[in-house]
């Protein structure tokens, strides 16, 4: 079969993809940045698309030849209407081009809760566009389709799997509100079967199935199971204050930091479980309980390593522009004028030259401190950094180098700071 997976480059499609490959099938990845998508899967065919401004005409002409249709689009926060765009009209563009064209199956990933129990705006979003489906053929007759409404997927490349992963790994694991809240968690690997069952289904399907695991766990139970996983200690919990898992929330909504949201939160707070009878008749047996999943895909000192750095990923950037804004701000004149010329009179520099050195550095000082404040290209930004730090170095060594003596190492820091920027770039890598 050849079958399109919208959405590709994220956690489950990456999943999804070397599956199909290797059971024979022939995928086509889509989605916005074709770059990524070459990176991802080398030599896969291709083609790029916006589930935010594709319509029904954009799609056709793309559906051409292809047998099946798996959309795995989805956002983890509602940006300037996101929802509204991508999980409803973009998926329902997608759905009319495909009757319109015939293509004989669509399975479309939503989420539990996606009915009329939801109340966030991810799940009415998703709901819209699953009712559309079904309405479309609701028999399946020419167009055989599948919605899944899966409960909290782990495995490794998951936003929600790595934010779990960095409260289980912490000295004492953190508490996700009162650790009572319910999930149903399912590995990756058991929604993977699910979907390649279905795509090789023989008789018309044209139902909702939801995914989740053997038995309701408490989020306690999540975290104590992942952290076991990494090969920690168990240790006793501490309590986060919901008042501080809201303003996180917040800030994640706001800045667009991991998974947190105020929809995920409600989410969990919710609860997320469900009767899985249906998906193990269509499975042939329970998905595995989550210990068992993980245990087949052991933990190494990798995952160990992201689990711990993760929640310093942002503390050490903005610790990182706090020190190059302040250096900014006080040559702009906190620190007097006059000494900040006497330091630069030994390079040769005096009256106007001084003048340009002096608040041409302070202003680039500025510049990058800001950049990083606004996560605009860290990596750039700190190799720009590192660049501006070498050369204040060598020329303070060549011309100032009593410095390297200063008891309270104004110059030898400049080591220590720098092989923060190098890691704040590594752990950075992934937002350019």
């Amino acid at each position: 079969m050849r079958i399109l997976i919208v959405g590709a480059g994220g956690f489950v499609g990456r999943h999804l993809l070397p599956r199909l490959t290797e059971g024979g099938d022939t995928p086509v990845a889509a989605g916005r940045d074709p770059r990524r998508l070459q990176r991802l899967f080398p030599g896969m065919d291709f083609l790029t698309c916006d589930m935010a401004r594709d319509t029904a005409e954009d799609w056709r002409p793309r559906l051409t030849g292809i047998d099946a249709v798996v959309n795995l689009a989805g956002l983890i926060r509602d940006g300037a209407g996101a929802f509204e765009a991508v999980h409803e009209r973009g998926a329902q563009a997608l759905f009319d081009a495909c009757l319109a064209v015939g293509v004989r199956r669509v399975i479309q990933l939503s989420a539990l809760g996606a009915d009329e129990t939801g109340t966030s705006r991810y799940h009415r979003s998703k709901k819209a566009a699953d009712d559309h489906l079904a309405a479309l053929d609701p028999t399946g007759q020419r167009l055989d389709w599948a919605i899944l409404r899966p409960s909290l997927i782990i495995g490794r490349g998951g936003a929600s799997t790595e934010m779990l992963c960095a409260l289980a790994a912490a000295p004492l694991p953190l508490r996700l509100g009162p650790g009572i809240w319910r999930v149903q968690p399912i590995h990756i690997d058991d929604v993977i079967d699910v979907i390649i069952r279905l795509l090789h289904h023989t008789p018309p399907f044209a139902r909702r199935l939801d995914l989740m695991g053997p038995e309701p766990m408490t989020t306690d139970g999540v975290t104590q199971t992942l952290r076991a996983w990494l090969g920690l200690r168990p240790a006793q919990f501490l309590p986060l204050p919901h008042a501080l898992l809201t303003l996180g929330a917040v800030l994640g909504d706001r800045f667009g930091l991991g998974p947190a949201s105020r929809d995920s939160l409600s989410m969990l707070a919710a609860g997320n479980v469900g009767d899985d009878g249906p998906m193990r008749a269509i499975l042939g047996r329970p998905a595995r309980a989550l210990p068992a999943a993980l245990a087949r895909h052991p933990a190494m000192a990798g995952d160990r390593w992201r689990a711990r750095l993760l929640p310093l990923t942002m503390p050490l950037r903005l610790l990182l522009a706090a020190i190059w804004i302040w250096t900014g701000t006080v040559s702009m004149g906190l620190y007097p004028v006059a000494d900040s010329y006497a330091l630069l009179a030994p390079l040769g520099l005096t009256g106007l030259s001084a003048t340009i050195a002096l608040y041409t550095g302070a202003v680039l000082d500025l510049l990058l401190g800001l950049a990083l404040l606004c996560r605009w290209r860290p990596v750039a930004v700190g190799a720009a950094q590192l660049v501006l730090m070498t050369g204040y170095t060598i020329l303070i060594s060549l011309y100032l180098p009593d410095l390297w003596l200063h008891p309270f190492g104004a110059i030898t820091k400049n080591l220590a700071v720098a092989g923060a920027t190098l890691a704040m770039m590594a752990m950075e890598a992934d937002n350019g």
